[in-house]
């Protein structure tokens, strides 16, 4: 299991951030956005004018994250990677709306609170999705226990990806610390799609860019979600144990009877069902969380490439570059340079 490796900072209680900063953020926030990013690849500057590309969420102190940007179109997108376990707190109300995904979050102490809804103090929120109206106003302060990793996406109302100009237009109501398994999915392969370091397939974009639209608005109206029938996957407790134990043995081979034990399935069963419900098998899954935990650590300067390996269970610096550029298509080191 992984240890926490750099000391969590005590909160500093005279930090303020001065309100005047917040109503000089809609004049200055291009200049802002640019600041952060300045080295913006060049699938950033498809559509510069955009409302999204002026629209971020804003972070204090602006140095502790690292970010990813992109605009296409009525829609932006952002991965946000924390560098440091140091108090931060984020802020957003723009004439957008945002959804916020968590791959990666915890926190020692932190409240977050979008206008509407009820403050949430939740310390897990690894997984979770928050969805802000245009117009509504987003406020988190934490002190984080692992390094955060969100993914945010900016939809302008007035021009929304393709045909659901009309209904993005509706007001949808606000949602924090939410799941929905098919607005997940949807949104990672947006994320994986802006990340890629392969060429740009526009079209491609465009069609998870209308699916994620309409999946916005169809749980924003309360509309419950259409899923097909599944036979013979894992129970919803048998998912969540397995996943579980899987997190926290990343750093180990775990035998498939392992697994199949917890759940009280044969091995067989068990890797049918374990497929039907993730969409891979265990292998592949327990490697596919060890390189997403591996990205979230690679974040972090103060950690070697091969303190990174080592935790995971990799017992040679060459084996986990191997296993990382598979999965990745870079060396640890490059994908640690394309970060900065």
């Amino acid at each position: 299991m992984l240890t926490n490796i750099d000391a969590i900072p005590q909160r500093n209680d005279s930090i303020r951030i001065d309100r005047v900063l917040r109503s000089d953020a809609a004049l200055h926030r291009r200049d802002r956005i640019s600041c952060l990013d300045p080295n913006r690849d060049s699938k950033a500057d498809l559509s510069p004018q955009r409302a999204p590309l002026d629209a971020a969420v804003e972070v204090f102190p602006p140095d502790i994250v690292r970010h990813h940007r992109f605009v296409e179109g009525g829609m932006g997108a952002e991965v946000v990677q924390a560098t440091r376990r140091e108090r931060t707190e984020f802020h957003f109300d723009a004439p957008v709306h945002l959804l916020a995904l968590f791959e990666r979050g915890t926190r020692v102490a932190g409240e977050s609170h979008v206008d509407g809804l009820r403050r949430s103090s939740l310390k897990d929120f690894e997984h979770k999705l928050i969805f802000v109206p245009a117009g509504h106003r987003y406020d988190d302060w934490q002190v984080p226990r692992t390094l955060t990793r969100a993914i945010y996406f900016y939809l302008d109302p007035a021009e929304p990806p393709m045909s659901s100009a009309l209904v993005l237009q509706e007001a949808l109501s606000p949602r924090l610390f939410f799941e929905d398994a098919a607005v997940w999915g949807t949104a990672l392969k947006l994320a994986s799609l802006v990340e890629s370091t392969s060429a740009f397939n526009r079209l491609y974009f465009d069609a998870l860019s209308l699916v994620l639209a309409h999946e916005i608005v169809r749980f924003a109206r309360g509309c419950p979600r259409i899923e097909p029938k599944v036979h013979g996957g894992l129970a919803s407790w048998q998912q969540r144990v397995v996943v579980d134990y899987i997190e926290e043995h990343l750093n180990e081979q775990i035998p498939l009877a392992t697994l199949a034990s917890l759940v009280r399935l044969s091995a067989y069963y068990f890797c049918r069902a374990f497929k039907q419900s993730l969409g891979m098998p265990p292998h592949r899954y327990h490697t596919f969380r060890r390189i997403e935990r591996a990205k979230s650590l690679l974040a972090d300067a103060s950690i070697s490439v091969t303190e990174v390996g080592l935790s995971l269970g990799f017992s040679e610096t060459s084996s986990f570059t191997a296993t990382f550029r598979k999965a990745v298509g870079l060396t640890p080191t490059t994908y640690r340079r394309s970060l900065a």
